[in-house]
């Protein structure tokens, strides 16, 4: 009776430690898309908040995908305590990247993470830390304007939404930070994008 129990204590023990783990990985990771990256068509806006849940700096890990899933661009971006950040998706997030073909369309991805090395260093050592929140405007197809029976292409619509919440696997961490580090060592200064404005 004394073995089942203990069984059972550390059976509930394990699963206790495992929901742990699985918890301090909520609430970090950030997606959020772009599209019409190209003039005329404005440019989009991601704007960053860190609202204090640790009183404290944050880093706002950003990775830049082209809608081919290649990474594109990785930056880190310090987010004072109740500082908004603003940053342009077509002057620093997509102006440099790593092929020199500028994304159309694409993902942002967003971990938020303690400062760590220099002092927001994507490519290695980061450890999610909740919680930033971010906002991303969309130009959205432009709409066709009808003037006395002309057809030309009218404005560019402008939506905005928060960036989405996901999991963040052990894996996915790994692999963003590993293909980070790509980026900087084989773009020689290409493929680092830059925080924008605010802090």
């Amino acid at each position: 009776m004394k073995v089942t129990t203990l069984k059972s204590l550390l059976v509930i023990a394990a699963f206790a430690l495992a929901a742990g783990a699985a918890s301090a990985q909520t609430d970090v990771y950030k997606l959020n898309y772009f599209a019409n990256n190209a003039s005329p068509a404005p440019d989009a806006t991601v704007r960053i908040d860190n609202p204090g849940y640790t009183y404290g700096n944050l880093c706002a890990m950003v990775y830049v995908f082209d809608q081919d899933q290649q990474m594109t661009e990785c930056c880190g971006c310090v987010e004072t305590h109740n500082g908004l950040r603003t940053i342009s998706v077509r002057k620093n997030l997509t102006s440099n990247p790593l092929t020199g073909v500028i994304s159309k369309a694409g993902m942002v991805k967003i971990v938020s993470a303690a400062v760590n090395n220099s002092p927001c260093d994507p490519t290695s050592n980061v450890k999610p830390t909740m919680n930033l929140r971010a906002w991303a405007t969309h130009i959205q197809n432009p709409v066709k304007a009808v003037v006395d029976t002309t057809v030309s292409t009218g404005s560019y619509p402008i939506t905005e939404t928060e960036f989405s919440d996901s999991t963040l696997g052990a894996t996915e961490l790994a692999n963003l930070q590993a293909q980070c580090a790509f980026v900087g060592i084989l773009g020689s200064g290409r493929g680092l994008c830059t925080c924008g404005t605010g802090d």
